[in-house]
Parts: C-alpha cells; sequence; structure tokens
C-alpha cells in the first residue's frame, strides 16, 4: 500500500448529505483495509456523522457546501477533517437538561480520545475552518 491514502467529497450544505459522507468515508476505508463492521469502523461512522452535522446545522446557511476529506498516512495515523468556509469554530456548548443539540463536539472529542486520538481545527485560506480528527490506524494492510 502506498505511504499516503487520500480522498475528499464536497457535498451541499443539508441534511441528506450527512449519511452520503458518511457511506462515502466507510468506502474509502474498507477500499484501505478497514472491515466495515468493526468497533473502529463505527467509531469512524459517528465521527463523521457528527462532524458533517455540525458542518449542516451550525454555519447557519453561510457555508453553501462542505467536503470531507480522509487521509491515511504510513498506514499508521487516519485522520478525518470536514471543511466549511463558515468563519465561527466549534465551540463546546453548555449541555442544559432540555438541550437537543449541542453535545457533537462533546462526544467527537471523547470517541478521539477514547480511541488514541486527538482533534484540531485549522483555518482555512478563505476564512473557514477544517475540523480534523487523527486517529491511530488499526487495520491489516490488504495487499
Amino acid at each position: 500500500m502506498a505511504d499516503h491514502q487520500e480522498a475528499s467529497v464536497t457535498l451541499p450544505s443539508e441534511p441528506a448529505s450527512v449519511p452520503v459522507a458518511r457511506r462515502y468515508v466507510a468506502d474509502r476505508l474498507t477500499d484501505w483495509g478497514l472491515e466495515g463492521q468493526g468497533e473502529t469502523a463505527e467509531t469512524v461512522r459517528l465521527i463523521v456523522s457528527e462532524l458533517a452535522t455540525n458542518a449542516v446545522q451550525h454555519t447557519f446557511g453561510q457555508s453553501p457546501t462542505f467536503t470531507v476529506q480522509v487521509r491515511l498516512e504510513r498506514d499508521e495515523v487516519l485522520r478525518i477533517g470536514v471543511t466549511d468556509s463558515h468563519p465561527r469554530w466549534p465551540r463546546r456548548l453548555p449541555a442544559a437538561v432540555q438541550q437537543d443539540n449541542g453535545r457533537g463536539m462533546v462526544i467527537i472529542r471523547w470517541l478521539a480520545a477514547e480511541n488514541g486520538g486527538q482533534l484540531t481545527v485549522t483555518p482555512t485560506a478563505d476564512g473557514g475552518k477544517t475540523v480534523w480528527i487523527a486517529l491511530p490506524w488499526t487495520a491489516r494492510v490488504q495487499s
């Protein structure tokens, strides 16, 4: 396998794009050797769902699209990034008992940490941001 695998897809910022993003990443990971039914695969699907949902819900229509990037570096680190053009960075909201949302970033951070990974946010040239998750890659490489 190559030292670096990379794929991306740009989707409209609408709720129907969330399962498309999740399926896209799952398909790439299957191509790269991660079995689709394992615990790591489920964690990745949940992370992608939360990141894509945030890109749709929290950009207030100011980012017409979002891009999902997935990178496998040296069969050691899996990076998943979701980019939108909205200038507001994610922030941790107080989770009131009555609140139905605002917990996505808490879930993402916890999942990343629980799996030995980390979350970072980087600015983009157009004033938006990319939310990155880096996870150790545990799949066997397929020949």
